[in-house]
């Protein structure tokens, strides 16, 4: 089992930065990737980045390219996704998701664990 912990979503202004924490415990080492979905009320869970644990190779949505950073400290077993110049369309719960295997991963269904999410409100 692998237990993900969401921390540092809350409230902040548009134009404004976060930086969202996943770490990552229990059985890690099989890990292959790690992504970052958001769920906004009344709409799907969307991808929002990936991480290649291993290569650090990354992708992003298009809506968040250019403003998001994901990166990775494997001695800490954390994933952050820094993001910048906020927009209040990107107010969502925001969740870390932990892949076993390659695969498509900017479908949520590639995603063996989950954590329990963290709330991002971006204000106009």
């Amino acid at each position: 089992q692998v237990q993900l912990v969401e921390s540092g979503g809350g409230l902040v202004t548009a134009g404004g930065s976060l930086r969202l924490s996943c770490a990552a415990s229990g059985r890690t080492l099989r890990r292959y990737a790690m992504g970052w979905f958001r769920q906004a009320p009344g709409k799907e869970r969307e991808f929002v980045a990936v991480i290649l644990w291993s290569g650090g190779d990354t992708g992003y949505a298009d809506s968040v390219k250019g403003r998001f950073t994901i990166s990775r400290d494997s001695a800490k077993n954390t994933v952050y996704l820094q993001m910048n110049s906020l927009k209040p369309e990107d107010t969502a719960v925001y969740y870390c998701a932990s892949a076993l295997s390659s695969g498509r991963l900017r479908n949520m269904r590639s995603y063996d664990y989950w954590g329990q999410g963290t709330q991002v409100t971006v204000s106009s």
